[in-house]
This record gives C-alpha cells, sequence and structure tokens, in this order.
C-alpha cells in the first residue's frame, strides 16, 4: 500500500492515453469523432506488476455514434456506452461500471464547435477477504490470518447509481489546425461507497479533469498532436502532458506510424508507439517511474494498449459533414 499511495490517494479508473479513452476523460466526447461517424475501442493497463503479486489490472470497451445529422443543419447529437472492468491487490477489489452516454454538438459558424454531455450509469464494487491480513492480526513477526480481528465487514458487495457531466469547445480555423479543449466532473451524486454497514459518510468524491489537445498538420507526411490532461480529486493531483506525431506510411493516409512522448508530473515518462491501418489505430504505452519509487520497482510502473476504430456509414460517403480536424485522407 505504501509503494502505491501515491496513486491510490484517487484511485480511480484512469488511463496514460486518456485521448484514446475519450468516453471515461469527458461525456461531452460521446459522438464527437472529427472525421467519423462512428468510434469502437478497447483499453488495457496493467500496472505495479514488478512490485505486487497481483499487479493493477484496468481493462474497458466503449462505442459512440454520431445520430440526427440529418436532423439539424448545424448540429447533431452523439450516443455512446462504457463497461469498465479494474482489479486490484490480494483480495482482488473488483470494480465494474456500465455507462450510458449522451451529448448534444452544435457548430458556432463555420470555424467552433460547442459539446455538452452526460453520462451515468451502474458501479459495483466488490472485495475477497479471505485473502486478506489486517494490522491485529501481526503477532510482531509475520501476519497471521488465524488471529481473530476486530475489522468486519458487513458485506462484501456494494453498487450504486454514478452520474458525470462535461463540455468541449473546438476550434479549427483552417484544416491544418485544430484545437480542443474540455472540462468535466465526475460523480457528480457523490455516492455512497462502504463495505461498512453504519459508515454513512464514505462517498465518492467529485473528481474534476480538464484537457486541451491540438492537432497540426505539417505536411502531407507529418500531423503532430500535443496533448495535456489534469485531473483532481479529494486533494489528489494528476497532470499527463506530451505528443505523438503521425507519419504517414502509405502516403494516402491509410497505414500511419505513431511515436510520442508522455510526462506524467513528478511520476513517469510515458513513450508512446503505434500503427494505423486503414480504420485502425493500435497504440502502446509504457509508464517508466521517475518518482522515488523507482528504487523499489526499476522503472517499470505500467503498460497499456488501446485499439480504436472509427469510420463512416455507407450512406453517408460523399454528403457526409467534412472533416474538421487535419488528416492525411481530405
Amino acid at each position: 500500500m505504501l509503494l502505491g499511495a501515491n496513486t491510490a490517494s484517487a484511485q480511480d479508473l484512469h488511463f496514460s492515453q486518456f485521448f484514446n479513452s475519450p468516453l471515461t476523460t469527458n461525456p461531452a466526447n460521446t459522438g464527437f469523432i472529427p472525421d467519423g461517424d462512428y468510434r469502437l475501442g478497447v483499453n488495457y493497463r496493467n500496472q505495479w506488476s514488478s512490485v505486487m503479486a497481483v499487479p493493477y489490472k484496468t481493462m474497458s470497451a466503449f462505442g459512440d455514434v454520431q445520430l440526427m445529422k440529418d436532423r439539424f443543419e448545424t448540429g447533431w447529437i452523439g450516443v455512446g456506452g462504457a463497461i469498465l472492468k479494474d482489479v486490484a491487490g490480494s483480495g482482488n477489489l473488483s470494480s465494474t461500471k456500465v455507462y450510458g452516454s449522451v451529448a448534444y454538438h452544435q457548430m458556432l459558424g463555420y470555424s467552433s464547435l460547442l459539446s455538452l454531455g452526460f453520462n451515468g450509469g451502474y458501479a459495483n464494487k466488490q472485495i475477497n477477504t479471505s485473502n486478506l491480513k489486517f494490522p491485529d492480526q501481526f503477532d510482531g513477526h509475520f501476519f497471521d490470518s488465524k488471529l481473530p480481528t476486530s475489522v468486519m465487514l458487513s458485506r462484501n458487495n456494494i453498487s450504486y447509481f454514478d452520474l458525470n457531466v462535461g463540455m468541449n469547445f473546438a476550434y479549427f480555423p483552417t484544416g491544418n489546425i485544430y484545437l480542443n479543449g474540455g472540462f468535466a466532473v465526475q460523480h457528480i451524486n457523490r455516492p455512497k461507497e462502504t463495505f461498512f454497514q453504519n459508515d454513512e459518510e464514505n462517498r465518492v468524491p467529485m473528481r474534476s479533469t480538464a484537457f486541451l489537445n491540438g492537432s497540426f498538420k505539417v505536411n502531407d507526411q507529418w500531423i503532430v498532436n500535443p496533448n495535456v490532461y489534469v485531473t483532481m480529486q479529494e486533494g489528489a493531483f494528476e497532470a499527463v502532458g506530451g505528443f505523438n506525431a503521425h507519419y504517414n506510411l502509405s502516403g494516402d493516409g491509410e497505414q500511419l506510424l505513431i511515436a510520442g512522448l508522455y510526462y506524467r508530473h513528478n511520476e513517469a515518462i510515458i513513450p508512446m508507439v503505434g500503427l494505423g491501418y486503414n480504420d485502425y489505430i493500435l497504440s502502446f504505452t509504457y509508464d517508466a517511474t521517475m518518482s522515488p519509487l523507482k528504487a523499489y520497482n526499476g522503472g517499470r510502473g505500467a503498460f497499456e494498449f488501446s485499439l480504436i476504430k472509427q469510420g463512416v456509414f455507407d450512406q453517408f460517403k460523399g454528403n457526409r459533414r467534412q472533416t474538421i480536424c487535419p488528416s492525411f485522407k481530405n
């Protein structure tokens, strides 16, 4: 627990590739697909495997789509959903969340867009107490699970409703420049979360998240994408910033080589590599620990995979809204 204290202080589910987990970063991202009509994705994160017998594992799958583009002349509705699963520690503390998400996107003139979104859904947490040991089971040398303990959990399975809200603004003055910033508040209903019967005060604290993304087309071979992400929850703070670049391997934008570098403040350097093929992008990042924890884990913090597919519907080909971010396919 001491080794994980720097991240456990706000142990909400999170990914280093926050830009590849759009619905969990901000619900206003739902249906905000600058160069497509729909999007599907999966994420996987494995953390602390170098120092823990049972590492933290976080998985997610999501999908969203743009609707009613023909009903609204300068706007559309986005709907989607996400499933998240997280398993941590010897007690197999398991978190499962299923969200539905909706957002409205309104063009402001020809070069900007304002979005407002909500998502809400079911959250469940479970824990296996048979593998846990408590302070009063320490005999002076070892933890003995046979010793009695005063720690009594009234339940090992809890569920609650969770609600999040967010807003985004995008600015795209030319086909080679694109900026997008947003702010979200998660757990706005502050749901009760406790395994103890008489604990009425333990509620999930609200979490504030802000991000800024950019995309700049340098030429027909390179597009550079800077990203910044900041989140705060109950006094805990996380900031990630960096960039990735797309190199046009095939000349028509169908095959991409991706490389990037990010930095989590006071924690890790995060290199990134990836490949794009047709409508698919596969990305890999590795959190190389730079904090004092490096002495314990040898710099091996976490690795993460992301697979994203986005595309267009046949009936909109040739008649769909033009992409609003730099692309090799324009």
